[in-house]
């Protein structure tokens, strides 16, 4: 007989989105709601995550990777509520993420990290060589693949940690400020990785670099003080803005033009 978990991995996809949250709140500390009442569901495609700083996009992040637990409402992934044990580990096999900031041990190669992260995440053993060198290779390190993590630059080590959170070949796909410390070529190499992720996985991306969402995103959602405002595509949102408004870009005129906008009163920012 089949254990419940591995019977989970193999059954029909029965959900209608990859992600879904209905009035999530999540608390950080004793008091901070940091997201708090969050309405969200996404699909296949990629999904940029904008807000000012403090409006609960990491929170939301950890939260989606299972790091965190809801405080209310409820939150499915790839149709399963999380908080369940069982479930919520088959849930972690099919999640890659990368936070803003992750630990690796320096004296590792990248290939034998990246090994390392494959076998936490229980990619079987067989697979694991070609999916870690597939892994190295589409984010431009093969060539350094045999090098340890602590000769490498900053840039190199995030393509590491973007490495490492699709060695496993993820469903939801979490990638938190994935571009810091990125020359503009490494950036723009990224925004093709990510239009390729994004044909048939659900991948989110928060950033403060909205020319980001603007190459790579076929939507984009804002939140302010842990609260969805706009959920849309870069051109609704670029369309918000005028001369008026702040930045160097539409969809940056958009973004500054909603977040100082008077319909944020009332609760909506």
């Amino acid at each position: 007989m089949r254990s419940a978990s591995i019977a989970a991995e193999i059954a029909p996809t029965a959900y209608a989105w990859e992600i879904r949250a209905s009035a999530l709140k999540v608390r950080v500390g004793r008091k901070r709601m940091a997201v708090d009442g969050l309405d969200l569901s996404l699909g296949t495609g990629v999904h940029g995550l904008l807000g000012p700083n403090g409006a609960g996009k990491t929170t939301l992040i950890r939260t989606l990777a299972t790091v965190l637990r809801p405080t209310g409402g409820t939150l499915e992934l790839l149709g399963v509520q999380a908080g369940g044990m069982g479930e919520q580990r088959a849930t972690r096999r099919r999640i890659g993420y990368l936070p803003q900031e992750f630990g690796y041990y320096k004296r590792f190669t990248v290939r034998e990290f990246v090994e390392y992260m494959a076998w936490l995440k229980e990619v079987p053993k067989p697979e694991i060589a070609g999916a870690v060198q597939r892994a190295v290779e589409r984010v431009g390190l093969a060539d350094r693949a045999d090098e340890k993590m602590k000769a490498l630059s900053g840039g190199m080590v995030r393509r590491v940690g973007i490495a490492q959170a699709i060695v496993n070949d993820p469903t939801i796909l979490l990638l938190d400020e994935p571009t810091v410390g990125l020359d503009p070529a490494q950036r723009l190499r990224f925004r093709e990785l990510l239009q390729e992720l994004g044909a048939d996985t659900c991948v989110v991306v928060s950033t403060h670099l909205v020319e980001d969402v603007a190459a790579a995103c076929t939507d984009v959602a804002v939140l302010a003080e842990g609260r969805l405002v706009f959920q849309g595509p870069p051109d609704e949102l670029a369309s918000m803005g005028g001369p008026e408004h702040m930045g160097d870009s539409p969809l940056e005129r958009g973004y500054s033009a909603l977040l100082a906008g008077p319909d944020r009163a009332g609760g909506t920012w």
